[in-house]
């Protein structure tokens, strides 16, 4: 089993994002309720968390709500929201701690009043840190993301702010919710299902994947260990050859 002291600190990805996946086939399989599952994947966002802290990865991307998740039955939406109230007041030790600055993208406004005001307090009083940035990816959707950016884009140039062929990548990724947020590098996704379920499509482009057949209660430092040094075994290329890289 692989550890941190296995990682090569000169190659670690800048920018990991997660899709925390399996929560609710966690439970089912123990027999419990499927909030028993988000329970209990508490614990491995805090790890996961103060891992990439000891590594010193710059960013790091929890996919925690989608904007499909509020379909879900209401008992399980209900507590989520209650369990991200609930960390996010016992976990702001934790991220002063580690010098990290708490950040969020998403449909923001969709959410109830008491986790909105416990975010943003939670935002405002890590936002000195220098650290790791973490956001928390909620109600959040990719394609909402890229079709508000399009709207704000087209107002703009109605109103002759920007004109038609001065719209590059620069100027869409200004307009995404993730603006202040560098590319993935590292995109990982528990529970064994492959595929990327509408998350930071923009982002990924170039991002190298990694799929775990492990469900993320389950998740430890030691598969986020095995995900970067898959990662590091990989070449990137971004379109040019083999050749040309070297």
């Amino acid at each position: 089993m692989h550890t941190l002291e296995d990682v090569n600190k000169d190659r670690l990805p800048q920018h990991v994002a997660i899709i925390m996946d399996g929560n609710g086939r966690w439970a089912k399989q123990r027999g419990k309720l499927r909030v028993f599952g988000h329970e209990n994947g508490v614990e491995s966002v805090r790890q996961t968390v103060e891992s990439c802290a000891k590594l010193q990865i710059p960013f790091l991307t929890l996919y925690a709500f989608s904007t499909e998740n509020w379909n879900r039955p209401k008992v399980e939406v209900d507590t989520l929201m209650r369990l991200l109230v609930t960390a996010l007041k016992k976990e702001l030790k934790t991220l002063h701690k580690n010098n990290i600055r708490l950040k969020a993208i998403g449909k923001m406004d969709t959410l109830p009043e008491k986790v909105r005001k416990e975010l943003e307090e939670v935002i405002s009083k890590t936002s000195k840190n220098t650290g790791m940035t973490v956001t928390l990816a909620l109600s959040y959707g990719s394609r909402e993301e890229i079709k508000t950016a399009v709207q704000q884009i087209a107002t703009k140039v109605k109103n002759n702010i920007i004109s038609p062929e001065n719209i590059d990548e620069a100027v869409i990724n200004t307009h995404l919710y993730a603006h202040f947020l560098p590319d993935v590098d590292l995109l990982i996704r528990t529970s064994g299902e492959c595929r990327i379920s509408n998350f930071l499509l923009w982002q990924i482009a170039y991002a190298e994947l990694y799929f775990i057949d492990v469900f993320w209660p389950d998740f430890r430092e030691h598969h986020l260990v095995e995900a970067i040094l898959s990662y590091q075994n990989r070449e990137r290329r971004f379109g040019k050859t083999s050749e040309q890289l070297n």
